[in-house]
């Protein structure tokens, strides 16, 4: 592993977590970084230094180090936002066998012998938390202590879990009363958007984007649904689609048989440039459970191992109908466009693609509307390219009911339809047009998700104020798609374009034209 240069090195201290299970630097296992009020502002006052030559890598350096400057400095984000703080505690990285488990398992020490300090900073730095964000990541900040084995040595354990109660004790009591309100404001949540992809935010244009968008899915809705059941309300209709789900056993292996088809139809069709290595498919840890779905991959730092796709399973404490209601979000309609997204050509396919990327910077620093705006646009491009028909025919002989192209297309239509609802809910609650329980009846109205599932979709709004991404990245990748056709003409391919856009990493939205001016 290279080492980075001093520039680098400062924004990388700012983002740990993100650094030893993102981008694999594993020089960041068994530490926490300093989220203390003291600690937040030294690093802030490292950012800067000497230009680099290339002069896209600069500007994405420039990005990096602004997005921190926001985020830490205009936000304060390690005083309002726990999840700051429940990212550098959390041992789930380690669980990934990127290394010998000895090597893992002392690094996982490590980071629990760390757990007392960082606990006690994040109780001292976090005085700003609104109840409605303390009670949003409640549950995940209480998973974080399942994460340590059971053979942990006790004079590591005991100091450790101290620890966690009081961090939960103070968001618990953040939850009963602190602020009421979560808005950052709407000058807020643009300055953060724009900054983290060097672009200038409208958000009543966004806004705008995103009811035409619906607009336009909600047709698509009408029109897969109605080759299903014709004449009946396309949401009507999708309701009972959801209803068809395996329980919560069963979910694992259908994801796996969507995995293993989706890789093959990338591969054999050139939608992606690498679709090497493997994907392991399993139960979220507990500490990540605020997320339905997520996949941890293999980083561009690291010994190349599985990439690991988590499904988060309902919680057996729950009520019957609350269970049901979560399972829908795992339907034998809507599953095959969440592995779409979530292994290929989404994020399991870009992360094998972070491996090859060329330098320091591409690597390491990531814009998370990319991310998840890449894995969006994967699923529409899986319909485009005709993944539908292409399972329909690998699938007909199971036994059960009968998949089609149009469960797939449904499936993805109505997959999109939450996201761009994210970024409706996302403008809304920051603008304080909306509260988070309006929130949720508008994902109740808007989409296929309903109780528990709706609800949880709306509280991620307050700690994940930029969940919005998908649709926006989506949007973006799609308008620079039918620039390349223009400016490639008879030279444009999905592959060359694909490729081209890869190469750049995870850049910001801003920075995606030089696919165009190098591919």
């Amino acid at each position: 592993m290279d080492a980075l240069p001093a520039r680098l090195r400062a924004i990388a201290d700012l983002q740990a977590p993100e650094m030893r299970e993102g981008a694999g630097r594993h020089e960041y296992d068994g530490t926490t970084g300093d989220m203390s009020k003291e600690g937040v502002r030294a690093g802030l006052a490292r950012l800067g230094g000497e230009e680099l030559a290339d002069p896209h890598d600069e500007a994405h350096t420039r990005v990096a180090e602004e997005a921190l400057r926001c985020w830490f400095g205009d936000l304060q984000a390690h005083r309002t936002n726990p999840l700051v703080h429940l990212d550098e505690l959390d041992l789930s990285c380690y669980s990934r066998e990127y290394a010998p488990e000895e090597e893992r398992r002392e690094a996982r020490l490590n980071h629990l012998r760390a757990w007392p300090q960082a606990a006690a900073t994040a109780v001292d730095s976090l005085d700003r938390v609104s109840a409605p964000t303390a009670r949003a990541l409640l549950a995940a900040a209480r998973g974080l202590a399942a994460g340590i084995p059971d053979d942990t040595p006790e004079d590591v354990r005991r100091p450790a879990l101290v620890a966690h109660a009081a961090l939960v004790s103070h968001l618990e009591k953040a939850a009963r009363d602190g602020d009421p309100s979560a808005t950052l404001g709407g000058d807020a949540l643009a300055r953060l958007m724009g900054v983290r992809d060097g672009l200038e935010v409208d958000l009543g244009r966004l806004a705008e984007r995103a009811d035409a968008e619906r607009d336009r899915l909600m047709e698509r809705l009408a029109e897969a649904t109605g080759r299903l059941a014709p004449g009946r309300p396309a949401l009507e209709v999708s309701r009972e689609l959801v209803r068809d789900h395996p329980g919560p056993e069963g979910v694992m292996e259908e994801a796996r048989m969507w995995t293993r088809l989706a890789v093959d139809f990338t591969r054999e069709r050139g939608l992606a440039p690498y679709s090497d290595g493997a994907v392991r498919v399993s139960e979220s840890p507990e500490s990540r459970r605020w997320a339905t779905a997520m996949l941890a991959w293999a980083g561009p730092g690291e010994a190349d191992g599985d990439t690991n796709y988590f499904i988060t399973p309902p919680d057996p404490d729950w009520p019957e109908q609350d269970r049901q209601e979560w399972l829908e979000m795992f339907s034998a309609t809507t599953l095959p466009a969440i592995c779409v997204h979530e292994v290929a050509p989404g994020h399991y396919s870009h992360g094998r693609a972070l491996r090859r990327t060329p330098g320091q910077v591409r690597p390491l620093f990531y814009s998370v509307a990319f991310i998840e705006g890449w894995a969006h646009y994967a699923e529409e491009l899986s319909v485009e390219e005709g993944f539908g028909a292409y399972a329909e025919e690998r699938t007909a002989d199971r036994p059960g009911a009968r998949f089609t192209a149009a469960h797939f297309e449904a499936g993805v239509w109505l997959e999109a339809l939450i996201r761009v609802t994210r970024l409706a809910a996302a403008i809304g609650v920051h603008t304080g047009a909306m509260t988070v329980e309006d929130a949720a009846r508008r994902f109740a109205a808007d989409t296929a998700l309903a109780g528990p599932a709706a609800l949880a979709e709306a509280q991620r709004a307050v700690f994940d104020p930029t969940y919005g991404r998908y649709t926006w990245g989506k949007l973006e990748i799609q308008a620079l798609r039918e620039r390349a056709r223009r400016e490639w003409g008879a030279g444009f391919t999905l592959p060359r374009f694909h490729a081209a856009l890869l190469e750049l990493g995870a850049p910001p939205l801003g920075l995606m034209g030089t696919a165009l001016e190098r591919g």
